[in-house]
C-alpha cells in the first residue's frame, strides 16, 4: 500500500532539511488567476503555498483518466503538497504534474533533484517532461526523461494517446540505484539541455546521452513525470535559459 511508505519519508525530510486539507478539483476556476497560477513556482520559495496543502496553480493529467482524487490527504490517490525546500508526491496512478507558467523556449535547461523513497519490488520511472504542449487536451505533446530505481534512465515521446521510445531503459553509472545499502532515499539530480540542434540528457552532472532536436519537441511546458506507486520528494525544478 502506497500510505505505508509515508513513513520513511518523514526521516528523509529531516535529512533534507539539514541540507538546505482537502481534495482539489481539476476544474479551472472562473475567477481571475492568482499571482501562483501566473508565476512559475519555486522551490525554496513557492508562492501562495501554505505547508503541507497542494500546490496552488499547478494542474495535473493521468494516464489512465480523470477518475482519481488528489490533495493532501494520504487517503487520496495522490498526495500532492508542498514541502520547502520543493514537493512531496506519492501516487498511486501513473500521470504528469506541472505549472502552466513553468515554460522553457529555445536554448535553456530544465532540471530536478529527486529524492527516492523506499520503492519496495517496484521499479517505476520518474522524472521530467519539456516541451509539453496541449496537456489537457486529445493533442497533448511532450518528451520525457525518466529514471528508475535499477540504476537506469529513458527518453520517451509523447503525442496524443501513443508514445515513442527514443532512448530504451538503459543502465547507466551516473543513475544513482535503491541498493541494499539505501537507509531511507536516494537522491538524483537530473537535466535536459536544449543548445542549438542537440538535446543533451544529464544525471548528477553527468551526461548520459544526446539526441539530434530535428522535430523533437523542446519549446514548452516543464514539469514532472511520475509512474505509478512512486514516492518521491522534488526539492528543485527550474528551467534556466541559456547565458
Amino acid at each position: 500500500m502506497i500510505r505505508s511508505t509515508l513513513s520513511p519519508f518523514v526521516l528523509a525530510l529531516l535529512i533534507l532539511a539539514g541540507c538546505a486539507s482537502e481534495e482539489a478539483p481539476q476544474a479551472e476556476s472562473e475567477e481571475a488567476p492568482t499571482e501562483a497560477a501566473m508565476t512559475a513556482p519555486s522551490a525554496d520559495n513557492p508562492l501562495g503555498n501554505e505547508e503541507g496543502a497542494l500546490p496552488p496553480g499547478w494542474e495535473w493529467r493521468f494516464d489512465r483518466g480523470s477518475d482519481f482524487t488528489i490533495g493532501a490527504s494520504d487517503t487520496l490517490d495522490t498526495w500532492f503538497v508542498t514541502m520547502t525546500p520543493g514537493w512531496h508526491l506519492t501516487t498511486r496512478p501513473a500521470g504528469i504534474f506541472y505549472h502552466p507558467a513553468s515554460v522553457g523556449q529555445g536554448d535553456f535547461t530544465a532540471s530536478a533533484t529527486i529524492h527516492l523513497f523506499d520503492p519496495g519490488e517496484r521499479n517505476e520511472g520518474y522524472g521530467i517532461i519539456l516541451g509539453g504542449s496541449d496537456l489537457q487536451g486529445d493533442g497533448q505533446e511532450y518528451l520525457y526523461f525518466l529514471l528508475r530505481r535499477s540504476g537506469e534512465f529513458l527518453v520517451k515521446l509523447r503525442s496524443g494517446s501513443e508514445t515513442d521510445e527514443l532512448i530504451g531503459w538503459t543502465e547507466h553509472p551516473a543513475v544513482v540505484a535503491w541498493t541494499e545499502e539505501a537507509e531511507s532515499t536516494i537522491t538524483n539530480s537530473l537535466s535536459v539541455t536544449v543548445g542549438g540542434e542537440i538535446i543533451s540528457f544529464m544525471v548528477n552532472d553527468e551526461e548520459v546521452a544526446t539526441l539530434e532536436k530535428a522535430d523533437l519537441p523542446t519549446d514548452g511546458v516543464v514539469g514532472l513525470r511520475m509512474n505509478h506507486g512512486i514516492n518521491v520528494h522534488v526539492s528543485d525544478l527550474a528551467v534556466t535559459p541559456a547565458a
